[in-house]
């Protein structure tokens, strides 16, 4: 299996590469695509490309990084047409803890459509294809009720509930969901992290 390239019912799920800037500075420079932590918004191409850059070293050492999520098909009722970039994610190793990151952002005219329960089956599908030894963690902020939904449904549990560390917003909290129970030192290690 060529986890470069995935199919689901309505996506096409590529490896990020650098060809895929504009779309992604796009993406990623849009407010509403940050609306749950407005200072993660890219404000330069170079901030895109360093991210960018992150993906293909991950595909190059992992065997799994993060994919451009576009549509196959038109989506009827909707601005969306065959072909648009509407996301990025997938899963990546986090190397200083050992597991993998599921990561997952989506344009918000692709909000609310399932598109992010695709991507995210995906992407744990492909994670325990890779290195099934290594758990699924999804961490996301606790006012994000869709990103919490999503990983809830996706079948990870919460693990742990507390302040986020580096987060600009000293009031923000962060949750933490796995696929699996987190061994003590490996989950000061994910709580540790910015």
């Amino acid at each position: 299996m060529d986890l470069r390239h995935v199919l689901t019912p309505r996506l096409r799920l590529d490896a990020v590469v650098p060809a895929d800037l504009d779309e992604h500075v796009a993406l990623m420079s849009d407010p509403g695509v940050w609306a749950h932590l407005p200072s993660g918004r890219h404000t330069s191409p170079d901030q895109t490309m360093t991210g960018i850059g992150h993906s293909v070293r991950h595909w190059a050492t992992d065997g799994l990084g993060y994919w451009s999520a576009r549509l196959r098909h038109d989506l009827p009722g909707t601005p969306l047409r065959s072909g648009a970039l509407v996301g990025t994610g997938g899963c990546a190793v986090r190397v200083e803890t050992a597991w993998w990151n599921l990561y997952y952002r989506l344009t918000p005219p692709a909000w609310g459509l399932g598109l992010a329960a695709e991507l995210v089956s995906a992407a744990i599908d492909a994670a325990h294809t890779v290195h099934p030894d290594l758990p699924v963690i999804a961490y996301l902020l606790e006012h994000n009720a869709q990103s919490r939904g999503r990983a809830e449904r996706a079948g990870l549990s919460l693990v742990w509930r507390g302040p986020d560390a580096g987060n600009p917003d000293p009031a923000a909290v962060r949750l933490v969901y796995a696929d699996r129970p987190l061994a003590g030192e490996l989950l000061e290690k994910v709580t540790a992290h910015p």
